[in-house]
């Protein structure tokens, strides 16, 4: 039992869940407490004590199925009789492969189709059972992923189908729209149960034949905060937009702490040994000069283009949502042209509908759509030169990726100079840069810190450094290298 436990929690790190070895401890000590032979106390011990944000959890339920996952012995050929016709549901040595005869498979069907009208979850789970073994083609050692099986089955017993045959016949029987909504409700809910029972089903086989540890690394899929901003799916995009308004909060709520802490200057030695004096001349009590803490104008400029959308998405939506770290904020979009996005992200604005004004409003095209670095750094110091100041920090957000255009990087050394610092965030993975119509290593030469920031949590602890006082250099480095955070 150790050794699983022990595999578990190597397994929740490696997915990027934090857990410590204190709560690693924890985790055991109270399992001392709990009765494991109950499954569901057990998982809410583990899950208490191991995992700390609520956007792990199901990452975490994911591994937990995977090393307690309840063992089954294989059947034998089936001795469940069928409810819609006597006959009994027999597996067919022959059909390992996910073959099956279209008078079994429509025998399961049925069985199905009773089965989620009873609610009989027993039914369910033995129909579960023997879908995987007739249906799913499982061999012992083919590397292939538990989807694929779970695809192969639902497709052959025509999930969907069953339900919507299963709905027509409530919505003919009662014409209360109510009733009828609720139980297509409930019948929906018994389907995504059984569609879990496959899944276990497959799960248990996979780890019986290949062991836990292979098993949890096929599963393993990375945490929302780790996901890749512009390779993520219709999906994941939704659960980040979710994601990021509580992240911010919290950021805040941490920066505020980080900067109360910062309050204090350096020690005034002058004031410190006047206040010895009523202690017989020993400086107990140190006294230090005030400090002003001062938060930074950004200029935010980030590049729209088609393939930095995405990315360009949640650095404005995440930069706007901490606009209150900072004394100003402004914003700016570009393609090959440069434009003001400020004024559509103004106190109280909808942020999908400033985004959707960015794109109708925002004048980013000026010769053929394509990004124009160079350009668009040019239009910027035309336009916005004499609102710079020796306190404000740019920050530029795209792959730098410049369609073999002229890079312009005497702009950005131009605007380097004026401003306290600039800060690049490239999306691109760092093996990448200065590779193609790359041109990172010129922009690099003029600025403090060029980042790769991939997703959120990179660009969270972007943020958090770059708000917390003194951290902002006064001037570049002598010998600007390439930050990776």
């Amino acid at each position: 039992m150790l050794d699983v436990l022990s595999g578990f929690i190597q397994e929740l790190r490696a997915t990027g869940i934090p857990v410590s070895m204190v709560e690693a401890i924890d985790a055991m000590d109270a399992l001392k407490h709990t009765d494991i032979g109950d499954r569901v106390a057990f998982k809410a011990t583990l899950g208490a004590t191991l995992v700390k944000n609520i956007r792990h959890y199901e990452t975490f339920e994911t591994a937990f199925e995977v090393y307690f996952a309840l063992h089954r012995p294989v059947e034998t050929p089936s001795d469940q009789e069928d409810e819609s016709g006597g006959r009994r549901l027999e597996s067919q040595p022959g059909q390992a492969g996910g073959g099956g005869n279209d008078a079994d498979i429509q025998q399961l069907i049925n069985s199905l189709m009773h089965a989620l009208q009873g609610n009989d979850e027993e039914m369910m789970r033995s129909i579960a059972r023997r879908a995987v073994e007739q249906l799913a083609g499982m061999e012992r050692g083919r590397p292939v992923g538990g989807t694929y099986y779970l695809y192969r089955t639902l497709r052959q017993l025509s999930v969907d189908q069953v339900l919507k045959d299963l709905v027509e016949g409530v919505e003919n029987e009662t014409s209360d729209s109510l009733a009828s909504r609720l139980e297509r409700e409930e019948l929906e809910s018994r389907v995504e149960r059984f569609k879990e029972e496959v899944r276990a089903e497959i799960r248990r086989r996979l780890v019986s034949d290949r062991g836990r540890e292979a098993v949890a690394r096929t599963l393993r899929k990375p945490l929302l905060e780790d996901l890749d901003l512009m390779h993520a799916t219709r999906v994941e995009i939704a659960d980040i937009e979710q994601a990021v308004y509580p992240l911010t909060r919290k950021l805040a709520a941490r920066l505020a702490q980080k900067r109360k802490r910062h309050r204090q200057g350096r020690l005034d030695f002058r004031k410190t040994m006047r206040r010895s004096l009523s202690y017989g001349g020993v400086p107990a009590d140190p006294q230090f000069r005030a400090t002003k803490p001062s938060r930074p104008e950004v200029f935010l400029l980030c590049d729209i283009s088609g393939s930095m959308a995405t990315f360009a998405r949640f650095t404005l939506q995440f930069v706007h949502a901490m606009s209150g770290q900072f004394s100003k904020l402004r914003s700016f979009v570009f393609v090959d042209a440069l434009d003001e996005s400020t004024r559509f992200f103004a106190v109280g604005s909808d942020f999908d509908d400033a985004l959707a004004r960015v794109s109708d409003e925002a004048e980013v095209v000026w010769l053929d759509g394509h990004s124009d670095y160079g350009n668009s750094l040019e239009m910027f110091y035309d336009r916005y030169a004499q609102d710079l100041t020796a306190r404000s920090a740019v920050i530029i957000t795209g792959d730098a990726r410049n369609n073999y255009r002229s890079p312009q990087a005497e702009y950005l050394e131009l605007i380097a100079e004026q401003v306290r610092a600039v800060y690049w965030l490239n999306p691109e993975p760092r093996g990448y840069w200065n590779t193609g119509d790359s041109v990172m290593r010129a922009y690099a030469e003029s600025c403090a810190g060029v980042y790769e920031v991939r997703n959120l949590r990179q660009l969270e602890s972007f943020i958090e450094e770059f708000t917390v006082p003194n951290l902002i250099p006064r001037t570049r480095s002598i010998t600007p290298g390439v930050r990776v955070t």
